[in-house]
């Protein structure tokens, strides 16, 4: 897996909402996970432009200020996913949220480490976890604690649209404007009504 990573893939632009729109399929990221186990090059790739631009947003900032001289905090994301993509296999996904939270705690353990290497004592309280951007709903919030396996079945009842919208706000989390402009959509309140009318599609299929 480590030489697929070194030998293949490149950094998503950040320019970009969360890289190329191709990139972001309606297939969950779970399924990338498992693809990219058996070495599947497209499959990791797929997994670095959709995990790295917002693991980068949300970790923004959680790195003290006196910290940074020795590592971006770009640089430090990068180095804690790819640690991740390298040892997929000891990646057991519970439940629809599990790469994100993997990935997130990987990222908190490596910014302890570096504040632990240049100052010598505990991370500081900015390191506390925050939601980043628009406000998670209960709704998002619970169906990332969901069996991954009734989210897969449930998922596949939708329109393409619907599932592409769903994996954008729940597992790449996405900010509601970001929806709007991938999905020609008026504003960020038109994107919320619309996640949220997939959403609860997405609920009533996985209670049936």
């Amino acid at each position: 897996m480590s030489a697929i990573i070194s030998d293949t893939t490149s950094e998503p632009d950040d320019d970009a909402p969360d890289g190329p729109s191709a990139m972001l399929s309606d297939e969950p990221t779970i399924e990338l996970v498992m693809k990219a186990r058996e070495g599947n090059r497209l499959a990791l790739e797929a997994l670095l432009q959709r995990c790295l631009p917002g693991l980068k947003r949300w970790a923004h900032g959680r790195l003290p200020a006196y910290a940074r001289d020795s590592l971006d905090t770009g640089d430090l994301v990068q180095d804690a996913a790819f640690h991740v993509l390298r040892r997929l296999d000891a990646f057991e996904p519970q439940h629809v949220g599990s790469m994100q939270a993997y990935l997130r705690t990987c990222v908190i353990n490596r910014i302890r480490d570096e504040v632990k290497r240049v100052t010598r004592h505990p991370a500081p309280s900015e390191l506390v976890e925050e939601p980043i951007g628009d406000h998670t709903s209960p709704l998002e919030v619970a169906i990332e604690a969901e069996s991954y396996q009734r989210y897969k079945d449930a998922l596949t009842q939708l329109r393409p649209r619907e599932r592409e919208m769903i994996v954008a706000r729940v597992e790449v989390n996405w900010s509601l404007p970001q929806i709007a402009e991938r999905f020609g959509l008026s504003t960020a309140d038109a994107a919320r009504m619309a996640v949220m009318r997939a959403l609860r599609k997405l609920r009533t299929h996985m209670t049936a």
